[in-house]
């Protein structure tokens, strides 16, 4: 089994609890507010160290409470953190508006994670077999992260929806979104197995769309399609749900199972997420993940 790298973001999220969202200009009052770890690298490191994979980590944080709390999260995980860097600018932060149906608003500070940057002196681990970021961190250091691993499965999930740099999608083997960023990459509103076709023949890349209760379809440049169904969960918070698909995804993709058996645990990840709040605690283990993918 190879390892995995993730170069991404932490934030620090604050999570209120509404009955329901606000209309433009309404205030309302949240029903409860509380702290969770976040940040989408942070997130699929822990969630692909729990789905049973060996985990590194490249990051920035600030010289502050909110970096310490990373690193001791990452510690508890089992988590190679020695690349992580410090900057002056604080840890990053989120705010996340939370429905009574689970549904969420998300408004991110960047703050550290805006100046990752390629390590001095990186040279990449020899085994690392999937390499996963995302776009909360700058483009160009994770294409000159990526061009260091020719080797590994390279994964990019495209959150938050933006354009991507040409250097970085030279660099990428496989794109991950979900149907709301495919929409908006494709241009186009269509059944997410279509936008998976599109994209994979505009991009000349596997790409993946996750819809969540209709589970996620996988599509190759050449047109073949593989998709797997979502297992029916109690759902309590969706936050959180993505990246345990992108974590349980690579873990699996690093040990070099079948392609429909990644997927259907990598949905089966996802589904669970939805069970409990908050992001990290809701960020499924090995054994349940496997019960549930069956």
């Amino acid at each position: 089994m190879g390892g995995i790298l993730v170069i991404g973001s932490y934030n620090r999220d604050t999570v209120l609890r509404l009955a329901r969202f606000p209309a433009p200009g309404e205030t309302l009052t949240a029903l409860g507010m509380a702290p969770f770890h976040g940040g989408k690298g942070s997130n699929q490191a822990v969630a692909a160290a729990r789905a049973g994979g060996r985990v590194a980590l490249i990051a920035a944080l600030g010289a502050d409470h909110a970096g310490q709390a990373a690193q001791a999260l990452w510690a508890a995980e089992g988590i190679a953190a020695q690349a992580v860097q410090t900057t002056s600018a604080p840890t990053g932060a989120a705010t996340i508006l939370l429905d009574a149906a689970g549904e969420n608003q998300i408004i991110i500070i960047p703050g550290a994670n805006a100046e990752l940057a390629v390590p001095v002196g990186f040279t990449p681990p020899a085994d690392i077999a999937v390499a996963l970021a995302q776009l909360e961190t700058p483009q160009a250091a994770t294409a000159a992260l990526f061009r260091a691993l020719p080797g590994a499965r390279r994964i990019l999930n495209v959150a938050p929806a933006a354009p991507i740099l040409p250097e970085l999608l030279a660099a990428t083997d496989m794109l991950v979104l979900n149907e709301t960023e495919a929409g908006i990459l494709a241009q186009r509103e269509a059944a997410p197995a279509a936008l998976a076709l599109a994209l994979a023949a505009e991009t000349m890349r596997d790409v993946i769309v996750t819809a969540g209760a209709a589970g996620a379809f996988w599509a190759r440049p050449d047109g073949i399609v593989i998709d797997a169904a979502a297992p029916r969960v109690a759902v309590a918070d969706t936050t959180g749900a993505g990246d345990a698909f992108l974590g349980a995804f690579a873990a699996f993709s690093a040990e070099g199972l079948a392609p429909e058996r990644v997927l259907r645990q990598a949905v089966s990840a996802g589904a669970l997420a939805c069970t409990q709040d908050g992001a990290v605690p809701s960020l499924p283990y090995r054994a349940a993940i496997l019960a549930l993918a069956g």
